[in-house]
């Protein structure tokens, strides 16, 4: 049987009242608040929490002989990105566009 979507539905329901309607959803408006965080249902741990007793290890490699600091974006660079030296130390590329 082929449903026709565009036709207007009638149940048993479209008699009831706009006043019973309203008492049965909810007021968003209304301010309640309940057990639950409304910002934070899941419960997960917000940014910025007290990470103070982790440690964290990391391995800190020294510069390769084929890379340079550039001395204003303070990245790591491979030599072939080196675009001009100045006084104040080496420019990439990027940063010299």
């Amino acid at each position: 049987m082929a449903t026709d979507y565009d036709a207007p539905r009638k149940t048993e329901d479209d008699s009831e009242s706009i006043e019973a309607l309203k008492e049965r959803v909810p007021d968003k408006l209304s301010g309640a608040v309940g057990d639950e965080d409304a910002d934070n249902p899941t419960g997960f741990e917000l940014p910025g929490a007290d990470l103070s007793d982790l440690e964290l290890d990391v391995v800190v490699l020294p510069a390769q002989e084929d890379e340079f600091t550039c001395s204003n974006c303070f990245l790591v660079k491979h030599r072939s990105q080196l675009d001009h030296e100045t006084k104040n130390g080496p420019i990439c590329t990027e940063c010299a566009a």
